[in-house]
């Protein structure tokens, strides 16, 4: 039981770390597609969505749809 609390922690912390490199990368580059982002950052794949989705989740970003894109930037 413990050891599956100490990875859920691990997992957590993955996930708070990628919010975190998300927002100073938005922070230095502004409006960016979430492609460019993810590329740019090298983050895994789901820590990536899940970094966006804590970051939205504290009402910190804002979307766009463009043509063939979604861009994302700080509020």
């Amino acid at each position: 039981m413990a050891k599956v609390r100490e990875e859920k922690k691990g997992i957590q912390d993955q996930i708070i770390e990628s919010a975190g490199q998300i927002y100073n990368y938005l922070s230095n580059k502004g409006e960016v597609s979430i492609n460019k982002m993810k590329k740019d950052l090298s983050l895994n794949e789901n820590f990536a969505e899940m970094g966006l989705g804590w970051l939205s989740r504290e009402d910190k970003l804002e979307y766009t749809q463009k043509a063939k894109s979604v861009t994302v930037k700080l509020r």
